[in-house]
């Protein structure tokens, strides 16, 4: 471990000393190319990505749509660290993991707006909005709690959706193995005072095996109001799924499983600027509906619906002074759910977040201290600090620092939940943990690159234990005493113009060690025995031609388990006039793999595509 460390410190020596040696027609020798600046969607403070103390990727619009991909969940996996765990095909059941955490530890947002679910984190990526609707992806690694309240325990994923497009009207249709047909229809529209945006799909496909079969449909719509002065903007969405669940939960013996989700969300959102201070205001209301059978179409033999409903309210404000950025907030929801297995629960919760960032030294070096607290109906007041330091040594390289404290309630499924393999606890507490990182990060025209190193001391996990792998021994919600986290993050991306094109390389890294302590247990759902050890991604976006653009991507995945794997990913677009033709073939090597511990992958496969633009 010592080593370890030894050699993260070496990096970042040797990083800060090669990019101060760098002159700037070394890095400028592609004067053409632009980097254009990024300023985060905080809640309050908003920072710009280049004067940034914590450990930040952003996927842009424009790199979405060279990637081709269908469904957000598969850019997500172009991560390093970032560890989406899928069940079969079509991006059907996934689950969302940052640094080693579980996927009820991360934290889904979109324009801000919580998507925490109280039953289970299963259901956090049903919400995803298709991509067409997205201006950009901010992933936000390391504690979040100080940012965002509960849930962002390893970090946090914001999607910010776009305010306006050009008058525009598309029509796709997708064909591909497993007799996946994908169809859907983006529409927008952008006047001086408002914009409308919508985008209507449906996904079907027999499966890539027994009882793996979905059926998908999705509607998302964006309204903008009064966008100069005061803009006000509404959301509604909704998501669709009926799904074969062939191994999916409980064992892999069972093969008969059948679930139907349904997730939706309407809000608005208000921003108003006057002077020195920025208000935002936000009201939202978020369902979700959960039906499982453990035999498809017999529920007399197991079935179990949940439907939660969430009403919430925040209202934020920042302030620019002589003294620095001051930024506060409070949000208030109520999480209800109603279940034939966990009961009818609801749950009351309430945050205030402060947060000011200091300038020194001509403002070169920045320090921003904070604290969220809370209060929890059913779980009491909680208090947690936190703090991000950072030195601007040139516009584009910049040290940072972060440590904080971070929390997450259990959810009703935790507390309560029970079947013949799973058992809640009522008598869960919860998780807490201590998180800190140190890193650097370089922004220019042609290169970029960030390094950290991040360590977290955790405390009263929950997981699903036992200590025999038979069958009729389930597994039982507890929390497991300490478990310690270290590892680092790096990520280079390499552009250069030839031709005229642009050609964009992308190389990421994330390495993760575990040190569990008192456990006392020998077998786990998720914090024990599947996190990732190594994680190595590279992507490279190849401008063939003006009008022909390829996309190739290769994942390298080592488990704690021993389980590795590499899987590569290939995509192509073809512009023809209105006309596009594409297509997205995944795992073209044919890789036998799991990314959950129950479900094989499909072999190869992919999906041809034509698009025509009125």
């Amino acid at each position: 471990m010592k080593k370890y460390h030894a050699t993260s410190l070496l990096c970042l020596f040797f990083a800060v000393s090669w990019v101060k040696g760098q002159n700037k027609s070394d890095i400028d020798t592609l004067p053409t190319l632009k980097l254009k600046e990024v300023v985060l969607s905080s809640n309050r403070l908003e920072i710009p990505l280049s004067q940034n103390s914590k450990t930040v990727q952003v996927f842009t619009a424009n790199q979405i749509r060279q990637s081709g991909v269908t469904h957000v969940v598969d850019l997500l996996q172009q991560i390093a660290g970032v560890d989406i765990k899928r069940r079969g095909a079509g991006a059907t059941q996934a689950d969302l993991n940052i640094r080693g955490g579980t996927f009820d530890q991360t934290l889904l947002l979109i324009d801000g707006i919580k998507l925490d679910d109280g039953q289970t984190g299963h259901h956090t990526l049903n919400f995803l909005p298709p991509p067409q609707m997205i201006e950009r992806i901010e992933i936000v690694k390391g504690p979040g709690s100080r940012a965002y309240g509960q849930n962002a325990f390893t970090g946090a994923i914001n999607i910010v959706t776009k305010k306006v497009t050009p008058k525009t009207l598309t029509l796709d249709l997708q064909k591909g193995n497993y007799d996946q047909t994908n169809g859907s229809i983006f529409l927008g529209n952008t006047s001086e005072k408002t914009s409308v945006l919508g985008f209507v799909s449906r996904n079907t496909s027999d499966g890539y095996r027994y009882n793996t079969d979905y059926d998908q449909n999705q509607f998302f719509i964006k309204s903008s109001f009064n966008r100069h002065k005061t803009p006000l903007e509404f959301i509604a969405s909704y998501s669709g799924r009926k799904f074969g669940s062939n191994g999916f939960y409980a064992t892999p013996s069972a093969k008969d499983q059948y679930e139907e989700t349904q997730a939706s969300l309407i809000s608005l959102l208000h921003r108003h600027t006057k002077g020195s201070w920025i208000f935002k205001h936000k009201l939202y209301w978020r369902r979700g509906q959960d039906m499982y059978e453990y035999i498809r179409n017999k529920p007399e033999i197991y079935r179990n619906l949940h439907v939660t409903n969430k009403l919430g309210a925040a209202f934020d404000s920042s302030l620019a002074s002589d003294w620095g950025l001051t930024g506060m907030g409070v949000d208030i929801s109520r999480v209800s759910i109603r279940s034939n297995n966990l009961g009818d629960r609801n749950r009351t919760m309430m945050n205030f977040f402060m947060e000011h960032r200091f300038y020194l030294f001509n403002k070169s070096v920045d320090i921003t201290p904070g604290l969220v607290a809370n209060y929890f109906s059913d779980f009491g007041s909680h208090s947690f600090p936190g703090i991000d330091m950072g030195w601007q040594i040139s516009p584009r390289l910049r040290l940072y620092a972060n440590s904080g404290a971070t929390f997450r309630i259990p959810t009703f499924t935790d507390l309560y939940y029970t079947d013949r393999t799973t058992l809640g606890n009522a008598n869960l507490k919860p998780e807490e943990a201590t998180s800190s990182e140190v890193g650097i990060r370089l922004l220019s025209p042609k290169v970029s690159f960030s390094f950290a190193f991040f360590s977290r001391k955790a405390k009263n996990l929950i997981d699903y234990v036992k200590n025999g792998k038979e069958d009729n021994i389930p597994f039982k919600a507890e929390n497991i005493q300490q478990v310690n986290t270290s590892g680092i993050d790096f990520e280079l991306t390499h552009r250069i113009k030839i031709n005229s094109l642009i050609h964009e390389f992308k190389i990421s890294y994330s390495y993760l060690e575990n040190n569990l302590k008192n456990t006392g247990y020998n077998f786990s759902r998720y914090s024990i025995n599947n996190d990732l050890k190594n994680h190595f991604v590279s992507n490279y976006q190849i401008p063939i031609h003006k009008d022909f653009n390829a996309y190739l991507v290769y994942k390298y995945v080592e488990r704690t388990s021993g389980d590795a794997y590499s899987v590569v990913d290939v995509s192509a677009q073809w512009r023809i006039s209105r006309w596009q033709v594409s297509l997205y073939f995944n795992n073209i090597f044919n890789t036998e793999y799991w990314e959950s511990n129950l479900v094989p992958m499909p072999k190869g496969n992919g999906l041809l595509g034509l698009r025509y633009s009125f």
